[in-house]
């Protein structure tokens, strides 16, 4: 019981919380920002009763004005950002295309269209940036810039995936808590958690590598920046969002700097991954309102691991310890081998 405990209190964080169905209202920003930067930002408008009688409401900003807005805004509390297209895309195009520079141009050549490599924090060339690409309706924030070296952990819930269920699981694999930070919903239901990371070494970008549903944004990466529209709708903070990002945990660092396991290793004919175990104990360890979504995760891992059959019976009986029944616990486990793509 003493290990349950621990780790409900390691993995709590506020971003469990159901979203707030009201429209999502960002922190003000403005006022951790120099007076430069904030001179021609929209403010939004005047308190009730302020100023001349207005019965209209105002309508909301034009989209590319908006994000040019915001990026300002990021800029201003030290975040180096890039305008970016409704596909996420950076929005200026290389001058060196058709021609490509050798060894590869980071901007060197003193002309936009360099990706990532163009974000700044100085107003002027934020501006210039964002003039040069009128159809710009979003911007991207670098991480791995200082200073604050921004690691990005984007968790997905497309195609099956649940990256907040596969975080928690690593938390509690390799016991390490997941501090409230600065969070940033998606338009898909996903979610980037932001967190700050040493000057060196580099963390890469990644897709998946951690686990099914987690990608990291690290150095020479980007994050679309709330209040940017895409294709698929607008980024916004989360509700009650910290207004800084926290320090990346020091084991979940060592995890993404890690070589990347061996595509050719295998487990002994017959004898379960290491992982099995954290898995069983991971449903064991499920808190009110997890318990079908992480024996749901679980059963999946276990199905693509080739031990679904073998793990069946101990998940269940760890399911049914959190209070599920019988009943609920196969019929979750059923759900999780249809959903998995590659049984074996």
């Amino acid at each position: 019981m003493a290990t349950h405990r621990r780790h409900e209190r390691h993995t709590e964080t506020p971003t469990d919380r159901q979203p707030d169905p009201r429209p999502d209202h960002p922190p003000d920003l403005r006022a951790d920002l120099p007076p430069d930067v904030t001179a021609d930002v929209p403010a939004g408008p005047p308190p009730s009763g302020a100023g001349a009688p207005g019965p209209t409401p105002t309508e909301p900003p034009e989209p590319h004005a908006a994000a040019l807005a915001e990026a300002l805004l990021a800029a201003g509390r030290g975040y180096p950002v890039i305008p970016l297209t409704r596909n996420k895309l950076p929005a200026i195009r290389s001058p060196h295309r058709g021609r490509p520079a050798a060894p590869p141009c980071r901007g060197e050549c003193g002309r936009l269209g360099h990706g990532v490599h163009d974000a700044s924090t100085d107003p002027l060339t934020i501006r210039r940036m964002f003039a040069t690409a009128p159809w710009a309706t979003g911007y991207g924030i670098a991480c791995g810039r200082p200073p604050h070296h921004l690691i990005g952990v984007d968790l997905d819930t497309k195609n099956g995936a649940d990256g907040l269920t596969a975080l928690r699981f690593l938390a509690e694999e390799h016991d390490f808590p997941i501090p409230p930070t600065v969070t940033v919903l998606t338009p898909s239901g996903g979610r980037h958690l932001w967190f700050t990371g040493p000057p060196a070494p580099p963390v890469p970008n990644s897709a998946g590598r951690l686990a099914p549903g987690i990608d990291i944004r690290g150095t020479a990466g980007y994050l679309v920046g709330p209040g940017s529209v895409t294709t698929h709708g607008r980024y916004t903070h989360a509700p009650h969002t910290p207004r800084h990002p926290a320090p990346l945990p020091d084991a979940l660092l060592n995890l993404l700097l890690a070589p990347p396991p061996s595509a050719h290793r295998e487990s002994p004919p017959g004898v379960p991954p290491q992982h099995a175990a954290a898995l069983i104990r991971f449903v064991r360890t499920s808190p009110d309102g997890q318990r079908n979504a992480r024996l749901f995760w679980a059963a999946c891992r276990a199905h693509e691991a080739g031990l679904g059959q073998e793990l069946a019976a101990r998940l269940t009986k760890a399911a049914r310890d959190t209070g599920l029944s019988a009943q609920e616990a196969r019929a979750t486990i059923a759900s999780a081998a249809r959903a998995t793509p590659h049984n074996h």
